[in-house]
């Protein structure tokens, strides 16, 4: 066992991350009895969501996905991109916690993995390979290393277990936060958990995200705002994903830059996210803070993580072209109608609730037409949509699925938006938008 505090072994077996899940939901009830215990004991009545959201046990469900990692940690990650301002309090400390408490795997659980993968005499192969890994996350690591000829890369080692854990996981962790109360009963995540395995079982095949790596650094040879690691075939397998060492900074350390670096970097995300849309057909569908970085000198931002990479169907394009389309000319009815054709919205939730989704609408066409610079520090209409949003899901008989494909680019849609708005960025949207939406677009 390693006496490094941020060093964690992963729990690998599906006896032993189930026993996990196990701990928890009775760390869980414990906390609940001592916390009802000492409110009677204070003249209160205690509530269950008030006995079962102490900061006690909010830090215990954190702990133990972190330990977890895998499905588990990275539904929470996805949870908070895709819900972001949705969600209550005690939820979001926790999927911040996840964002930030990822534990690496102490050096005997590494040399085990990669071994399996290259050989036991593997470290011959390179002139250094640092065991402190430089980033961990929800699936694997990544470590620097040199090879013997002078390669300088950067080496993501998958986390033992992960692949064949994947649906218990999500189904567990769907479960926990249905019974804890953690999330709201009006959010249903249904949809999402179909999209997590799917997503999961992806982005757990590195030799995919190679490919997919190498795809957008063609799609981007053009774009010196933008700079793609290079895949190095030798060390790549199925759970080890070798590339060369970009250097740069994390893409939040930009939140105390001048103004203008802020909107410059801004610029560049939501041009990717248009070009990924309306030009490549392909879209890297995990807006996850840490796939970004910043490089000082240049200005130029690094991507990282193309395991979330996907194709996105002409029907998808379409659907949010005509969509944003009849947004920008302020057009209601015809902005209702795009909708939902796309698949964004049911045909029971504008009879249901048709008054409040024209109010939503509306909401979304003055933000879109707004003249000038969008400043997306100014959450003021979040609150309106979030409000509304709320009733229309809380009514069963008005939900509705829409299609995978949306689900997966509206996911980089909110997480670049919750991106912009952490940088305070003003940017024009608009104009950007404008380019793609004429008819020859």
């Amino acid at each position: 066992m390693s006496d490094d505090p941020k060093s964690r072994a992963v729990p690998s077996g599906r006896l032993s991350r189930f026993g996990h899940f196990g701990r928890l939901a009775g760390g869980v009830a414990g906390g609940m009895l001592a916390e009802g215990a000492r409110r009677l004991a204070d003249g209160e009545r205690p509530t269950l969501r008030g006995m079962m959201l102490t900061p006690a046990n909010v830090g215990r469900v954190a702990d133990r996905l972190s330990h977890l990692r895998g499905a588990a940690m990275k539904l929470g990650q996805m949870i908070s991109m895709d819900a972001g301002d949705m969600l209550p309090p005690e939820l979001a400390e926790i999927m911040a916690q996840l964002r930030q408490n990822a534990h690496r795997m102490p050096p005997q659980q590494l040399q085990q993995v990669l071994a399996a993968e290259w050989g036991k005499d593997w470290r011959t192969r390179f002139a250094r390979f640092d065991a402190t890994p430089i980033a961990a996350a929800s699936i694997g690591q990544v470590h620097r290393a040199q090879t013997r000829d002078g390669r300088d890369l950067a080496i993501k080692v998958q986390y033992p277990g992960v692949r064949e854990s994947i649906d218990a996981d999500v189904d567990n962790v769907a479960t926990l936060l249905r019974v804890s109360g953690l999330l709201p009963r009006a959010l249903d995540i249904a949809p999402l958990l179909v999209v997590a395995k799917e997503q999961l079982r992806e982005e757990a095949d590195y030799v995919r995200e190679g490919e997919q790596m190498t795809l957008f650094g063609r799609l981007l040879a053009d774009a010196p705002d933008y700079v793609v690691p290079l895949l190095d075939a030798e060390f790549t397998r199925g759970t080890v994903l070798a590339m060369s060492f970009v250097e740069g900074r994390p893409i939040e350390s930009l939140i105390d830059a001048p103004q203008e670096q802020r909107d410059a970097a801004t610029r560049a995300l939501i041009a990717l996210v248009l070009r990924e849309l309306f030009e490549f057909g392909v879209m890297q569908t995990d807006p996850n803070f840490a796939n970004y970085r910043i490089q000082s000198e240049t200005g130029r931002l690094v991507l990282l993580d193309f395991g979330a990479s996907r194709p996105v169907a002409s029907a998808t394009i379409e659907g949010y072209r005509g969509l944003l389309r009849a947004a920008m000319a302020g057009d209601r009815d015809a902005t209702r109608a795009a909708a939902l054709e796309a698949g964004f919205l049911g045909d029971g939730a504008i009879a249901r609730h048709g008054a409040k989704l024209d109010q939503m609408i509306d909401v979304v066409i003055g933000e879109l037409r707004r003249p000038g610079a969008f400043d997306f520090s100014d959450r003021r209409f979040v609150g309106a949509l979030r409000d509304q949003g709320m009733d229309v899901a809380a009514d069963q008989a008005a939900w509705h699925i829409p299609p995978a494909d949306i689900l997966f680019v509206q996911r980089k849609i909110s997480g670049t938006a919750l991106l912009a708005a952490r940088l305070r960025a003003r940017v024009d949207v608009r104009s950007m938008l404008e380019d793609y939406l004429s008819p020859a677009g």
